[in-house]
């Protein structure tokens, strides 16, 4: 019987027209030659798809190759007639046309910019302006590459057209050109200010707006300001990668900042206040009699503003208990004494560790 369709197709051998045409585009679209570039295996599948429904899908080539096990004899008439269009339209646009819509919506390249800047800057915004190197349209040739003057030669592949028609099966598919790159046209008299290339190399000031609570890896997206494509296309964008400087006292993690605030011994005992630096200035901390030195404080609100306009992050303040290096004598005294009476066993038993330093300061004074 040869080749079977109905295997190839998956399907059963009461199939409906409708199932037929469904599993045969699902399979197309599949194995489609413009979605396997350089797969011999897979167009080699798509030619057999395209034979299997050639037949199946006529129903007269289906009633002989159900009764004979060939549509013709042996030969197949690949020149399907139907308008694939209607199946194909809304997956491959204007591949199945004659037009030369194919080079619609191409693009340039997309370039790619570093730019490290402040703590600051990241956390609060600004704006920047940068000088890219890029390339620009040819201002004397308009992309065209073509010296003003002179036409343009219709390329002798294509005839002009920009695609070349290749027949698959029971269709025709159109490709971009290679002789001309889809352009339709070759370049006998090349613009001398650019040398027949369509764009120029030069350098952009480009202004940017750095929003609030960037943070390194965040990336901004300049529309239309890539590498220019060809003349009949638009630009690439320009993708711009920041990296935040290191702070000498914050810390960040997220849109929290962590910063260490020093204390002194007595004032972790007997409680006080102290004055810690924050983002948008110094902030005042009620520190509790016999507090811990790892005491983790929280300032609700004094962390990075968050990237989408809605509040802020939260600061957290690290207690870090300041020992002097260099002591006075009457420092080195005062010291000794109270020394003498936090190991002061009796004491111990009768008062507290934060009753028995008050005591000591308070008999000081």
């Amino acid at each position: 019987m040869g080749k079977d369709y109905y295997q190839i197709l998956g399907v059963a051998r009461n199939a409906t027209d409708e199932e037929l045409k469904k599993v045969y585009r699902k399979l197309a679209l599949s194995y489609h030659p413009d979605r396997n570039h350089g797969n011999k295996e897979a167009e080699e599948k798509f030619k057999e798809i395209n034979e299997a429904y050639s037949v199946l899908g006529d129903s007269e080539k289906r009633a002989r190759y159900d009764r004979y096990g060939t549509a013709d004899g042996g030969m197949f008439d690949f020149g399907f007639n139907r308008n694939f269009e209607d199946i194909f339209g809304d997956f491959f646009g204007d591949i199945f046309s004659g037009g030369t819509g194919s080079r619609r919506g191409r693009k340039g390249e997309d370039l790619r910019y570093n730019l490290e800047m402040e703590f600051e800057e990241a956390v609060f915004g600004v704006e920047k302006e940068i000088e890219i190197p890029k390339e620009e349209r040819c201002p004397k040739c308009g992309g065209t590459r073509i010296e003003p003057g002179f036409q343009p030669v219709p390329c002798p592949q294509c005839n002009g057209r920009g695609q070349v028609r290749y027949t698959q099966g029971f269709f025709t598919i159109n490709r971009s050109c290679e002789s001309c790159n889809g352009e339709g046209y070759i370049v006998k008299d090349p613009c001398k200010n650019c040398k027949g290339r369509g764009y120029i190399r030069t350098k952009k000031k480009i202004k940017l707006t750095v929003p609030p609570g960037v943070d390194s890896g965040s990336r901004l997206k300049v529309r239309g300001e890539g590498a220019q494509g060809p003349h009949d296309t638009v630009p690439g964008d320009l993708f711009v990668v920041l990296k935040v400087k290191d702070h000498p006292i914050f810390d960040r993690e997220g849109d929290n900042i962590f910063v260490h605030a020093d204390i002194s011994f007595p004032t972790l005992c007997l409680g006080g206040q102290i004055k810690v630096p924050t983002l948008d200035g110094e902030a005042t901390i009620e520190v509790a009699p016999g507090t811990r030195p790892e005491k983790l404080y929280r300032i609700k609100g004094r962390g990075v503003p968050k990237v989408n306009g809605y509040g802020r992050g939260d600061q957290f303040v690290h207690l870090h208990v300041y020992v002097p290096t260099d002591l006075s004598d009457k420092q080195r005294q005062l010291l000794e004494e109270l020394s003498k009476v936090l190991n002061n066993g009796e004491g111990a038993a009768r008062k507290g560790f934060k009753e028995k330093v008050r005591d000591f300061f308070e008999w000081k004074e």
